[in-house]
Formats: C-alpha cells, structure tokens, sequence
C-alpha cells in the first residue's frame, strides 16, 4: 500500500479510536476469508485471515483487476443465535481518490457488504433443504463499498433476510428458525445484488476495517 493511504490510515485510527471488540465477535485469527468449498478458497489472492486492527481487524482489497484476487466472505463460527434478535456492525472503507470498488462477477453493478450466516451441514449447493442453509440479510440493509464509516443493524426476524435461491424468510419462518438454531458461520459477504457474496475487488489500493460486530 503506498505511503500517503497508509499514513491516513493511521491517522484516521489514531483519531478515531474505538471500544474493544464485543463478546460475540472474535479476535481477528478467528475470522476466516473465504469461503473454503471442498478444498478451494475462493478468495483469490487474499489472506486466510484478517489483521487485528484496534477495536477489531483490517484487510487490504485486491487491486487492479478480477485476475489479482477477488474477496467474498469473512466469517467466523458463532454459537448459538437462537433467542438473538439482531445484528450490529460497524465498519470503515479507507481508499485513494477515485478507487472504484468492482464485484467480479458483474463488473458493471455497485458492490456490496452485507450481512449472512450459514447453517451447519451445507452442502454449498442450494439444492433441495439446503437453499434453507444459508441467509442473506435484507437488500435494503446492504451497503454499496465507499469510503467512510458505517453501522448496519439488522433484526434477525426481518422477514426479508434471503436464502439461497428464494423465497425470504417471511416465507420460510421454520427453517430461518432453524438455521439461526444450529449455525455454522456468520459474518460479511462481498458482491452485488445478483450474487451477494461472489466476490469484489478495487482499482487503486483501498481497506476494510471492521470497527465492531454484535449480535445482541
């Protein structure tokens, strides 16, 4: 990263300083980039976890193009949600001027973060009992990659969190139910409407800090 971003960095961390990380959120070695699918990561060219940063942890987008690495998801393994009632994270993006952040499966969208979690067991195909597996949380709760700071708070019974290919949870109330039950990971997926976490990459160097993760 050139000098001049990291130096803002910094700065921006010195001057903004922010409470330890929640309970329910794991230190940084915890959180894993990925996903990894029978033995591939899918997150090319990324680390496997990301760096502890003060009040939580950082990682570096790839730059350049699709070919030098994409990021999909940063997941950690929760206990038990059953009885949670929401989400809150908060976030910021540092970027160079004029950086535009591309999801690498449709380029020509706005990429996104939003939330998910998994259930324990899937079998990663959508097929089936398993398109009840994995959750995505309202679209309206995404948010499209821009430099700043941002908090997202989600309630966990919003009856527009997703499955994998439909209906939303409105719909499927037992096994949403089911799912937050029994989960196997929960964290960040990077993409854009059509495909939420298949992956995004920068034009010019660029950072995600996660500032806080609390699942209340």
């Amino acid at each position: 990263m050139p000098p001049l971003l990291l130096s803002l960095i910094t700065a921006l961390t010195v001057a903004s300083p922010v409470a330890a990380s929640p309970a329910s959120a794991p230190d940084a070695n915890s959180w894993e980039i990925g996903p990894i699918i029978r033995g591939r990561n899918y997150s090319v060219g990324m680390p496997l976890h990301p760096a502890p940063s003060p009040g939580g942890w950082s990682f570096d987008f790839p730059v350049g193009s699709a070919g030098a690495g994409h990021v999909h998801y940063v997941t950690f393994r929760p206990a038990s949600m059953a009885g949670k009632s929401r989400i809150v994270m908060r976030y910021r993006i540092d970027a160079e001027r004029g950086t535009r952040f591309v999801p690498q499966a449709n380029p020509d969208s706005p990429a996104l973060v939003s939330l998910y979690f998994q259930r324990r067991g899937d079998s990663w195909s959508g097929k089936g009992r398993y398109n009840f597996y994995r959750w995505y949380a309202p679209l309206a709760t995404a948010r499209e990659l821009s430099p700043g700071v941002q908090e997202v708070s989600i309630a966990l019974d919003d009856p527009d969190w997703v499955s994998v290919m439909g209906p939303n949870a409105g719909k499927a109330r037992a096994e949403m139910r089911a799912a937050l039950a029994d989960p196997d990971r929960i964290g960040l997926v990077f993409g854009s409407e059509e495909g939420r976490g298949h992956g995004v990459f920068s034009t010019h160097p660029a950072r995600f800090t996660l500032l806080s993760f609390r699942i209340l």
